[in-house]
């Protein structure tokens, strides 16, 4: 039977970030890590105009930086050089510039297979080996690791097994971790667009009395559209034709980027916050999705994910004892606390006081909206926190 020192269940961005952040440090210490997934990723990058993307903040850039990824990732990567807020059918607004910040983008979007293949091309095999497809079945504690029993029947044993596994995570809930679930009762439509005018590198926060909508700019001049509403009303714009879509999206967006011309496949998500009540047992952790899954309207969820995922293999290279040891888990846990209750509270109150059409905290929001426009240590710290700085300013 195989022993490994580290077993990440999950091979996304999540789990392929966490490899990389340790694989220089393992390969010091002779640990071996192994990777299970169950998509296999491919050899090549394939562009598509549907690819799904993610939201990357300043902070996220200096972490990949750390570990030698950025240029490579920097190739497909979009620069937010400037956010604006809104709130449609009001008068407040605000914006948020990276000049003004001091930085060369306040985030970034890019596609999640490109992001996917620079991880896995950065991945030393001498050190990270795959398992892919495979899934893990069934996980038994052991007094000193985790034995993982694979679909084809293979198992193997770990001193730590990480759940990187995703918010539907079956794992977690084999192993009897509870979670604490808030339904926002909204949908999620997901979509590439594509504007008649250049988008200059703008995102867009956009508040309606139906939901918020986010566009943000990518490769190509297309734009990632992430438009939250109630209900059934998600599903009635996913079977609009294309043009019926185009022309309801521009009577809520308006016209900041000119006419929208094209919309690419659209997928809809139904909306919850999820937090795992248990992050670390003795040789478990639960990260990513698995841990914590956000409303994507405010993009900090891959961010908060990435620095648990980068915290995490600090503590473990930093301790003198093999990776499992309870101690050195609750430290980790302990270290990323204030980030995880200050970025999910950031992201629950920015969606619920945005969500709502209640007169007063409607127009509560409005003079909220320009007073970060009038007040510079307020807008800097909005800024921070989109840009994943804002409990972390040294990561």
């Amino acid at each position: 039977m195989s022993r490994f020192n580290l077993a990440i269940v999950g091979g996304g961005l999540v789990g392929a970030s966490l490899a990389m952040a340790l694989q220089a440090g393992a390969k010091e210490r002779g640990w071996k890590i192994v990777l299970i997934e169950q998509f296999a990723p491919g050899d090549t990058y394939q562009p598509s105009y549907d690819a799904r993307s993610s939201a990357l903040s300043f902070g996220a850039r200096q972490i990949y930086e750390r570990l030698g990824l950025w240029q490579a990732i920097a190739r497909r990567a979009e620069p937010i050089l400037q956010i604006q807020v809104s709130d449609r059918g009001r008068f407040g607004s605000a914006r948020l510039s990276a000049m003004e910040e001091g930085v060369p983008a306040l985030g970034y979007v890019v596609e999640n297979a490109w992001l996917g293949q620079c991880l896995w091309q950065g991945l030393d095999k001498d050190v990270v080996s795959w398992r892919v497809p495979a899934e893990v079945k069934h996980m038994q504690a052991l007094p000193d690791g985790y034995r993982l029993l694979l679909d084809d029947e293979t198992e193997l044993e770990c001193d730590l097994a990480v759940l990187a596994d995703g918010g539907r995570s079956s794992l977690r809930e084999q192993l009897g971790i509870g979670v604490r679930q808030r339904p926002y009762n909204q949908s999620a439509l997901i979509a590439n667009i594509t504007p008649s005018e250049a988008h200059c590198g703008q995102a867009f926060e956009r508040f309606t009395d139906e939901g918020p909508m986010a566009l943000l700019p990518l490769p190509e001049n297309r734009c990632a559209l992430v438009w939250t509403r109630k209900g059934s009303d998600t599903q009635r714009l996913l079977e609009l034709d294309d043009r019926s879509f185009l022309n309801e999206l521009q009577s809520v967006f308006g016209y900041r980027l000119g006419t929208l011309q094209q919309v690419g496949v659209r997928h809809v998500y139904p909306l919850n916050l999820i937090e795992a009540e248990e992050q670390v047992r003795s040789h478990l952790v639960v990260l990513g999705n698995a841990a914590h899954s956000l409303h994507p309207i405010a993009g900090q969820g891959f961010n908060l994910s990435l620095r648990d995922a980068h915290a995490l293999a600090q503590t473990l290279l930093a301790s003198d004892t093999l990776p499992g040891d309870l101690p050195t888990l609750q430290l980790y846990r302990e270290q990323q606390r204030l980030d995880q209750q200050l970025t999910v509270g950031f992201s629950d109150q920015v969606t619920r006081l945005f969500g709502s059409n209640e007169p007063l905290i409607a127009a509560g929001r409005n003079i909220g909206l320009l007073g970060l426009d009038l007040l510079p240590p307020a807008k800097r710290w909005f800024a921070r926190q989109a840009m994943g700085l804002g409990t972390r300013p040294n990561v």
